[in-house]
């Protein structure tokens, strides 16, 4: 029987991604600060997730995300 050994860095960097597509940034950073991660090199973390944007991309995606969260119903 094989078992996989689940690199720890890799996988907090997929976990990661997965919160970063699915809630805003500030609430992210938020739990990361209530769990205690900022043992990870968060300057190493930051330059693997936006390796691909630029401010305009950026920009499009929170005003994106603004546009769509003003459209639904107040908490």
């Amino acid at each position: 029987m094989k078992i996989k050994v689940i690199n720890e860095q890799k996988n907090l960097q997929e976990v990661m991604k997965v919160l970063l597509t699915h809630l805003e940034p500030s609430k992210v950073m938020k739990f990361w600060a209530a769990c205690k991660l900022s043992e990870t090199d968060y300057l190493q973390l930051k330059e693997q997730l936006f390796a691909q944007e630029t401010v305009a991309s950026l920009y499009a995606k929170i005003k994106e995300y603004q546009d769509g969260d003003s459209q639904q119903s107040p908490e």
